[in-house]
């Protein structure tokens, strides 16, 4: 997904030719746009934009992260340990337990390590949140659960590769955030479902979707950037944008791609049979079928809580009615790029490790957006000040109870709302660009 920027407005010049047709308009200020002269009619939740200097808010906001950067240091680093002694004792309960019929608290504590491994240490040390605090390597994004069966077994194991999750969030979902070309992009993929499906599919995604979607999605993406690098044409009829479902993949949507075999013996095969086979089997040699039952029963049920949390706290962060999407690519860690990492996140309660390692630290939505490879702490430490910025220019800053935002979420996931769209033609022009993959596309445009 990474690739070398051009400067292009090709993409919001033609959407400004669409828009500029529309009556009734009125003048813009100057500084709304850093300096370009402009007019626009705006709908009533877009009128911050007129008032915006986005040049200044971004200088401030990237000056807010670099310092947040180098205040980093071994507090950062005691921090991580102490919430991975807190993963890994939700492991030692969970498992120390799940030998017993199943039971509330071998699920919830089994769900909660599998979670914690996932939201907290696979992916801010993926995204090099302690590159620059940990002296030993062990949490360095450069080798971290990547490269082996064995360090993806020791580091973070889970249905999705690391590798194939590396590019799907930290290059497509990130510098893409709020485009059709965002991978994770709710409004756009349940477009698909239609009459029924869009009551049902939510619920159902809930219960599955690290399986059934995010695993064969994320290996997709990974086959499409590994081929593209390679100069090797994607198969005629394909639609690298579109989601791809195991369903899907089984049905033989990704031929010439990558085959289901493929997907089950590198990405999906091995965690299977670590989870549910060797992590109950020696219950099977203290107490027979009925204790491996047991633990396997627990550990089921533990792997339907741990989608349904992580939907609740993941998918929610860039879905609802008062969150923004965008119509064309921008330069990364440009004013553009932070005002939409703020205008289309949203964060839940925070402050404390305790509500903090509920939410799987994804109530720092906004500020993890805005730098993402920045601490758990930082983020901590951060998050009043962005939010205090985003006051001071105008910026809307959502920040709502994680079920409030279940609901918005499940609102557009159904169809009953819709996300607003940033004006194309209010654009800061100096920091659009065109990725590689969208260059092609843009000049056909």
């Amino acid at each position: 997904a990474g690739a070398a920027a051009v400067a292009c407005g090709l993409l919001l010049a033609a959407a400004h030719q669409g828009r500029s047709r529309r009556g009734g308009m009125k003048r813009l200020a100057p500084k709304a746009r850093g300096g370009e002269e402009h007019t626009k009619t705006l709908a009533p939740h877009d009128e911050w934009i007129r008032t915006l200097n986005l040049g200044a808010f971004g200088k401030e906001v990237n000056a807010l992260g670099q310092r947040l950067q180098s205040e980093q240091g071994p507090q950062d680093q005691a921090h991580l340990r102490k919430m991975v002694l807190w993963s890994r004792f939700c492991a030692v309960v969970g498992l120390a337990t799940m030998w017993l019929p199943p039971n509330p608290l071998s699920v919830v504590f089994l769900s909660l390590w599998t979670h914690s491994a996932w939201t907290m240490m696979g992916h801010h040390v993926q995204h090099g949140g302690y590159n620059r605090t940990d002296d030993t390597g062990r949490y360095s994004s450069r080798g971290f659960a990547q490269g082996s069966l064995r360090r993806r077994l020791f580091d973070w194991f889970d249905w999705m590769l690391p590798e194939a999750w590396n590019v799907e969030h930290n290059q497509l979902h990130h510098y893409r955030l709020g485009e059709d070309a965002d991978p994770d992009l709710l409004e756009r993929n349940a477009a698909t479902w239609k009459g029924s499906q869009r009551y049902t599919m939510p619920f159902l995604s809930m219960l599955l979707w690290k399986w059934a979607y995010y695993a064969p999605n994320t290996y997709k993406e990974m086959k499409v950037s590994e081929m593209a690098r390679k100069g090797k044409p994607l198969p005629d009829g394909f639609d690298p944008a579109a989601p791809l479902t195991l369903a899907e993949l089984m049905q033989g949507k990704a031929k010439g791609i990558f085959s289901l075999g493929e997907f089950l013996t590198r990405c999906i095969g091995p965690y299977v049979l670590w989870r549910f086979l060797v992590l109950p089997l020696p219950l099977a040699l203290i107490g027979g079928p009925p204790m491996f039952l047991n633990a396997l029963y627990n550990l089921l049920l533990a792997d339907v809580l741990s989608n349904i949390h992580g939907f609740i706290v993941i998918v929610t962060n860039h879905a609802g009615n008062d969150l923004y999407r965008f119509q064309a690519g921008c330069k990364p860690k440009s004013p553009t790029f932070y005002l939409r990492a703020i205008t289309s996140s949203a964060n839940f309660a925070t402050g404390g490790n305790v509500t903090d390692f509920l939410h799987g630290w994804l109530n720092y939505q906004i500020e993890h957006h805005c730098w993402p490879d920045l601490s758990m702490l930082s983020y901590q430490r951060g998050q009043p000040e962005l939010k205090a910025l985003c006051e001071k220019h105008g910026v809307p800053y959502v920040q709502e109870n994680v079920f409030v935002r279940l609901k918005k979420t499940m609102d557009i996931a159904m169809g009953h709302t819709k996300m607003r769209v940033y004006p194309a033609d209010l654009e800061r022009q100096e920091d659009a660009m065109v990725w590689n993959n969208e260059r092609v596309r843009a000049l056909v445009s």
